[in-house]
């Protein structure tokens, strides 16, 4: 259990990394062992506790460490600070006491992860609980034995006092002749003075004497006195050389079984009668049952029966998901592989009949050999290994070509399409096991039916092919039998391949299934997983599959499925494997495994793209026919056809408008086409109208240019699919796909108007699609719709910071049949433009109630008495007419109980669901209002000439255009991938992104237009500039400043979101 050799070692780091001590070991080829050249009889074998007897602390700490979200790695290296004085060491001396040392360890453990505590108690406690601390089996089995010969053994433990000042040591005494504890003694190994101790009190000398550890130090000086050394990487590893030291075999037992579990007991005497007519036994004698420590879906066990040794195979016990451990399909398959030269167990007979143990089952003979459960084979030499992986290789090669016909198999599942009926089959049982919401799985659920393999052949499959599925020759990497073939099917051979490669991508740390991904594979001798893969392709005579990414994000779904499912039988006792009940835990880690795979899908796709100018966002290059496309079919507020399938694209992160849906790439080819022979030859009118007297009435050309944005299918384009699934309203686009279309609207101060889809009206016709009545939607949201109405948001306040609701003051006072409100608001966008007829208003009606359920909103007639506009506001002089942002009051307003929105105290909730897409919709106009200042400056500095040659030439401009081009792109990113992560897991799953773009888009956006401002324009290109800048401050996000970009309170946002624990 010593720790302190750590320190001597070169890879102190691994051992950090790799979470406990023993795996650390394992990077070294083969197994080490230092031995004394003088040899004579054996007379005593010196065992080590932790990690050799029971779990090593590393070990334990490892677990603790997943259990508690504490970063891998952080236990052991408080345990190792301070080195020979530190309080672990000092607490194996007895230097310090229990209570001593949990208070020093949790001060470290707390200086490192910079935390207030961390609960070492806890981590304490599971080190020396019951339930860890169990002596392996295969120890107490070998002990036995060695005593039934004669030899004396011992205990030699560097090991603590605890609180009841016993020294723990939960081991019966009784199978040792000498125990030396590190506690008692005052000194630890690697200490030479406590391996004499031991020696002198057994009567030895060193050669006389085998030691086993875990820890390469304390053997190196175990072996320097001349005693003989077994390094402990595996139990049954280290018995199987201590074996071969002694030349006497330490098992009669059956390899990787216990006592059967108090909860998956069988009937005895009825099986026992079923067997013996099965097997024609007449013997008298008793049945012995063990349980097989595997087998976490079917409960597995062993039957000793006379002289025949036999494996039986069961549902478990309970009510079971749909069509799940199917044991029928194993024993069938199994039977008929047989027959084609794939090694499988010899099956006997299948049992349907639940009346003779409980559930229906099915015998086979038992097949001896080896199971390896630790993928890094301890133990082997690194040759061996590579022959190990090669054979399993090999054999999965001769499943995957079994003739169907000629085994019978033709029927064993449905030709084609393996994996979207896998996809469906493993969300249907995700689902009838879900317990919680995992966001990863949720994204996966979403991603993986948009992006199915093109291309498949069908084998019989596996489903469940790993390492420790197969029985290998004792001696000889060959494979004797596939075992647990309860997922088999007809499907998709990559699938199999895919899922065999599962531990190089988990670590070594990881509970029930260990991996490899932290282990050095060429010194081991492993192959990689892509040469693995290149292996199996050779001799399957395949070219190796491009979307490899896709095969394993989908298996380790599956796992993540499958873990799920163990995790919800544990809770009712139904799951066999002691492991049960943590992967509960595990399966939100290998679902964001699943996801890193679906990520780096995309990023292959995207990087095979074809070559696109990187020039198509300029806004006066693309020059395209405009398509004929006639809005048809039944009643709808956009003039899309419900037709577009505009959901397709939702699957991934698109960013560049050419990879869009067929369908939306055109809608925005279509619109883009729009603006250019449209809008942008209007904005000269249309902007001297807003400069004019008249500017506070809307401009004739506005109306005429909404009438042909209805004609050409670009009206009302903004209500997400997720909040109008029918396409009732809106166009049925995504977030990421409305995206790209508000950029291409943002280039122009006047389209989203245009096109019906400018602020505040989209955010109040969104809030009224997902809150409204019907009488309220008939009333307020048809006109809107329409466009025959405009509204405004009033929720601002002078004296209190708005941007967060429940600062709001303005009340809402109930009297009779109506409410009454009184409030003072500023920077109410719209509320000036004689179309307004509604304002959205937002108060408090129950200042007493908890804070989030103290605001309300009410939907109020702008021809209201009580409403007083008492003046429009400017930024740079400009008043954004005819709309405006005013100041206004509201004195006495009443308004009927029936223009309550969803009821009161629910304003908060309100105001927060209808911000999400509303701040998507800002940030993209933003990044388009940036690419026309960008496109402006760019032909300024071509023709603006200066000290002899154009701006375009001057080292500065070039290096302003450059940090523009690289801000606006960053910037759409981080939008882009915020409408995606709202498209794919909600609004409230991408609240860090949301806030992120909030704080990044403004402060782009306003330096963009600074840099453009200071190129000399012409008259209409300054004015222009202006616009877009002064724009800036009215976008209904308050905390943006026009000047600075947004202030520190909303800086802090993402940073305080990013330090929570679970981020």
């Amino acid at each position: 259990m010593c720790v302190r050799s750590c320190f001597r070692s070169p890879r102190l780091q691994w051992v950090w990394r790799t979470a406990f001590l023993k795996h650390t070991q394992r990077r070294h080829q083969g197994s080490h062992r230092w031995t004394h050249l003088g040899g004579s009889t054996y007379r005593a074998v010196i065992f080590d506790m932790g990690g050799v007897l029971i779990p090593s602390p590393g070990r334990v700490a490892a677990e603790w460490e997943v259990q508690n979200r504490i970063p891998s790695g952080t236990i052991l290296k408080a345990l190792m600070e301070g080195g020979e004085n530190g309080p672990w060491m000092r607490f194996m001396r007895a230097e310090i006491t229990a209570e001593g040392f949990l208070r020093e360890f949790g001060r470290l453990c707390s200086e490192m992860l910079k935390t207030t505590s961390v609960p070492v108690d806890s981590f304490f406690s599971l080190l020396t609980s019951e339930r860890v601390a169990k002596q392996f089996p295969v120890m107490t089995e070998a002990i036995t034995q060695i005593r039934a010969k004669g030899l004396q053994t011992a205990v030699l433990s560097n090991n603590f006092y605890l609180p009841n000042q016993k020294s723990f040591l939960p081991l019966d005494r009784k199978q040792f002749d000498v125990i030396v504890e590190s506690c008692m003694e005052g000194i630890c190994k690697p200490d030479p003075r406590i391996y004499k101790l031991c020696l002198e009190r057994l009567g030895l000398q060193p050669s006389e004497s085998i030691f086993l550890d875990d820890l390469g130090p304390n053997l190196k000086e175990a072996a320097r006195l001349g005693i003989h050394t077994i390094k402990v990487n595996d139990p049954e590893t280290a018995v199987k050389e201590l074996e071969a030291l002694l030349g006497f075999t330490l098992r009669v037992g059956v390899p990787n079984t216990r006592p059967v579990k108090k909860t998956m007991e069988i009937p005895k005497d009825s099986l026992q009668k079923y067997l013996k007519d099965l097997l024609g036994i007449q013997t008298t004698g008793p049945l012995e049952l063990l349980q097989f420590d595997h087998g976490q879906s079917n409960p597995t066990y062993y039957i000793r029966l006379a002289n025949r040794d036999l494996v039986l195979r069961k549902k478990p016990p309970g009510t079971l998901l749909p069509s799940a451990h199917a044991i029928e399909r194993e024993f069938r398959i199994m039977k008929a592989l047989a027959n084609a030269g794939v090694p499988v167990p010899n099956v006997l007979d299948l049992c349907e009949d639940s009346s003779v143990i409980g559930t229906p089952f099915y015998v086979m003979e038992y097949c001896p050999g080896l199971i390896y459960k630790d993928p890094s084979l301890p133990g082997l030499e690194p040759s061996h290994r590579r022959a190990i992986y090669t054979a399993m290789n090999t054999v999965l090669c001769k499943i995957h070509s079994v003739d169907l016909q000629a085994v019978g198999l033709e029927d064993y599942g449905k030709q084609g399409d393996y994996i979207p009926r896998q996809v469906r089959t493993w969300v249907k049982q995700y689902r009838a096991s879900e317990t919680s919401t995992i966001p990863a799985m949720e994204r996966l659920i979403e991603w993986l039916p948009l992006h199915l393999p093109r291309q498949q052949r069908t084998t019989v499959v596996h489903g469940d092919f790993r390492l420790d599925n197969l029985v290998f020759h004792p001696e000889e990497p060959e494979v004797l039998a596939v075992l647990d073939w309860e997922l088999s099917t007809l499907g998709d051979p990559l699938a199999d391949v895919a899922y065999s490669c599962l531990a190089h991508y988990l670590p070594s740390s990881f509970p029930v299934l260990r991996g490899i991904n932290d282990c050095d594979l060429t010194q081991l001798g492993i192959p990689a997983a892509e040469e693995y893969f290149r292996m199996y392709c050779l001799q399957m005579g395949l070219p190796p599959t491009e979307n490899w990414n896709f095969y394993m994000a989908f298996s380790f779904f599956r796992v993540a499925a499958i873990l799920q499912g163990v995790y919800k039988r544990s809770l009712t006792g139904q799951a066999s494997s002691t492991y049960a009940e943590q992967t509960g835990k595990l399966t939100e880690f290998v679902s964001n495994l699943a996801w890193d795979f679906a990520v780096k899908e995309g990023f292959r796709v995207f990087k095979e793209m074809p070559f696109t100018n990187p020039l198509t966002r300029s806004y006066h290059t693309w020059a395209r026919p405009q398509s004929q496309w006639c809005p048809t079919g039944s009643r709808s507020y956009s003039s899309v056809p419900e037709a577009s399938p505009a959901h397709t694209s939702r699957g991934g992160l698109v960013i560049s408008p050419e990879s869009l849906s067929p369908p939306v790439r055109e809608l925005y080819h279509r619109l883009k086409h729009f603006m250019e022979q449209r809008v942008y030859p209007a904005e000269p009118e249309l902007q001297s109208h807003q400069a004019s007297a008249a500017r506070w009435s809307p401009s004739p050309l506005i109306e005429d240019l909404k009438e042909k944005a209805k004609a050409e299918g670009l009206w009302n384009l903004f209500l997400p699919l997720e909040a109008d699934p029918e396409k009732k309203y809106g166009a049925g686009l995504t977030n990421m796909e409305y995206a790209h279309l508000c950029e291409l609207m943002g280039t122009s101060l006047y389209a989203p108007e245009v096109c019906n889809c400018s602020a505040p009206d989209t955010g109040n016709m969104e809030l009224l699609v997902r809150y409204g009545t019907e009488a309220q939607k008939a009333r307020w949201l048809i006109p809107l719709l329409e466009g025959k109405a405009r509204s405004c948001f009033a929720m601002t306040e002078p004296q209190v910071a708005s941007s967060d609701a429940t600062n709001i003051e303005a009340s809402i006072r109930e009297e009779d049949s109506f409410y009454v409100i009184n409030g003072h608001k500023w920077w109410i966008t719209g509320i000036l433009d004689p179309r307004c007829q509604l304002c959205v208003f937002m108060g408090k009606t129950d200042p007493h109630a908890l804070r989030h359920r103290q605001q309300s909103v009410l939907l109020v007639p702008m021809d209201t008495p009580g409403i007083k506009i008492i003046r429009p506001l400017t930024v740079y002089g400009l008043e954004d007419a005819p709309g405006g942002h005013g100041e206004v009051r509201f004195e006495h307003v009443r308004v009927p109980k029936e223009n309550m929105v969803l009821g009161p105290g629910r304003g908060f909730e309100i105001a927060q669901g209808r911000l999400g897409p509303g701040r998507i919709h800002h940030c993209m106009r933003l990044i388009g209002f940036s690419e026309r200042a960008l496109a402006l400056m760019k032909a300024r500095v071509k023709s603006r000439v200066a000290f002899g040659k154009p701006l375009v030439e001057q080292g500065t401009v070039l290096a302003d255009i450059a940090q523009s081009r690289v801000e606006i792109e960053q910037a759409r990113l981080l939008v882009l991938r915020a409408a995606h992560l709202m498209d794919l897991a909600g609004n409230k799953a991408a609240a860090l992104d949301i806030a992120m773009i909030k704080m990044v888009a403004p402060s782009m956006a306003s330096r963009v237009i600074d840099r453009a401002i200071q190129v000399p324009q012409g008259s209409p290109g300054r004015w222009l500039l202006w616009a877009i800048k002064s724009r800036l401050s009215f976008l209904g996000l308050s905390e943006t400043r026009a000047d600075q970009g947004p202030p520190p309170s909303t800086l802090c946002l993402p940073g305080l979101w990013s330090s929570r624990p679970e981020q």
